[in-house]
């Protein structure tokens, strides 16, 4: 990756944790103020205090430190040092149970309706996704033996409506958890009507280590533009070489080019040797050699020689569907879609714990780093699905039943409900190193997984 990807990836990432952060932070903050409780300081970050300012009735000092992964906001509370006999209304331990409870769930709720909103925002402008549309199955897989036929339109899964590729992703990770059958429907050409049955219980557990999709043999049939050139990039392999807008790639190192992903196949694979493009230009066959360069795409090499398709806007129109809602409808389908998305993250926990799906699937920073930047590399539609997942992800995280996250404070206070009175300080004590040790644990996990998956692609 050259040194504008890694920036362009980094800033994606920083941008994306300190939304997420202060949103999270910010419901705890608001939840507090709304209980009187005092806020001491708001701090984005840990450590060393980068940058810092105080304003407010109660000159909250705010602050911006060091360590950027995380964030916290501390209270007056007679457990962290003494506190004014005139102010022991507003220390949080002087709370109610339910008001402590309010305040501590605050935050992973604030992320739940950021992802609600951003979710909202993208319905209601709408959506362009690709349609549902089938290519051929590969040999010995699922949909080869249910029958699958090229250029199939997927229409729905055990009876609910699929109108996008994304859509149709979504139906069947969610049986797939389950481990259920599933039935697609489709539609072909011809306007014949199809049912396929699948199996998922014969998927291994590492087919949820990636996209479902392609384990199931199910891969979208992308419209094969004609091997036109619409865009050559300034500074590029392909601009030192000479070719233009509107050369149509015939051949390369010989072999005729049947359309543009064939050629984008062949460019991607061809590592750093010279190739050999046959072109036509304005009636003539010309000849042109060009050195692709190497550029790292989710840690693997690819070859890329700086151009792009010619949009064919009638190829566009039959492969992309815009999906667009009014705004009612968008915030009722953007809250279906936050707790969807958050009861499968549960699930999925659940079957990680229970040795059912890998650890794999724990992702650590230089995996949402990269997410990051590509999706913002996709554009700002893409980018906010992203943001919208992993608010969704954090806010399920930090109600995990784990002492030192809030929903180890939760626990806490539901013991403290049972009994009748608080945990003592050294039961507590004990849970927060117990907590910290299996954060730390689940960290370097995460960031095992991240280096693995770097360096396996």
């Amino acid at each position: 990756m050259n040194s504008s990807g890694i920036f362009g990836t980094l800033g994606a990432f920083l941008l994306a944790l300190g939304v997420l952060i202060v949103v999270h932070e910010l419901g705890h903050y608001w939840a507090a103020r709304l209980c009187n409780v005092k806020i001491l300081r708001f701090s984005i970050g840990f450590g060393r205090p980068l940058l810092t300012w105080r304003f407010g009735r109660d000159a909250t000092e705010w602050q911006i430190a060091a360590f950027p992964l995380g964030g916290y906001v501390k209270m007056l509370d007679e457990h962290e040092g003494e506190v004014p006999a005139d102010e022991l209304s507003r220390a949080f331990n002087r709370q109610s149970l339910a008001r402590r409870a309010f305040i501590v769930v605050a935050g992973p709720f604030a992320n739940l309706l950021l992802a609600v909103a951003l979710y909202a925002a993208l319905f209601t402008s709408g959506v362009e996704e690709p349609r549902p549309i089938l290519a051929a199955p590969p040999e010995n897989t699922l949909a080869a033996e249910a029958k699958v036929g090229a250029g199939e339109t997927a229409r729905s899964i055990n009876g609910k409506a699929v109108a996008t590729w994304s859509e149709l992703r979504w139906e069947i990770l969610r049986h797939v958890l389950e481990r259920d059958a599933i039935v697609l429907e489709t539609i072909d050409a011809h306007g014949n009507i199809n049912f396929h049955r699948f199996d998922l219980a014969r998927l291994p557990s590492s087919a949820l280590e990636g996209d479902v999709l392609p384990a199931l043999g199910l891969k979208l049939k992308a419209p094969d533009f004609p091997a036109l050139i619409g865009s050559v990039q300034p500074d590029s392999p392909a601009a030192r070489a000479g070719l233009r807008v509107g050369d149509r790639i015939v051949a390369i190192d010989g072999e005729p080019m049947a359309g543009w992903q064939e050629v984008a196949a062949t460019i991607r694979a061809a590592g750093a040797r010279v190739l050999t493009l046959e072109i036509e230009r304005g009636g003539e066959r010309l000849s042109v050699a060009v050195t692709p360069a190497l550029v790292e795409e989710r840690g693997k090499p690819v070859a890329r020689i700086g151009i792009g398709v010619r949009s064919d806007p009638e190829a566009r129109r039959a492969f992309l569907v815009k999906v667009r809602y009014a705004p009612l409808e968008a915030l009722e389908r953007a809250i279906a879609q936050t707790w969807d998305t958050a009861a499968l993250s549960l699930r999925m926990i659940g079957r990680m714990v229970k040795g059912e799906a890998s650890i794999r699937n724990v992702s650590g920073p230089v995996t949402i780093a990269d997410y990051a930047g590509q999706s913002a590399r996709m554009g700002g539609e893409h980018y906010l699905r992203f943001l919208a997942l992993i608010s969704i992800s954090l806010g399920v995280l930090n109600l995990l039943p784990i002492p030192v996250l809030d929903g180890g404070h939760l626990m806490y206070y539901l013991a403290e409900l049972i009994k009748g009175k608080p945990l003592s300080e050294r039961v507590m004590a004990i849970g927060q190193q117990i907590g910290l040790t299996v954060l730390a644990l689940l960290m370097g996990l995460a960031l095992y997984n991240d280096f693995f998956r770097l360096l396996s692609d």
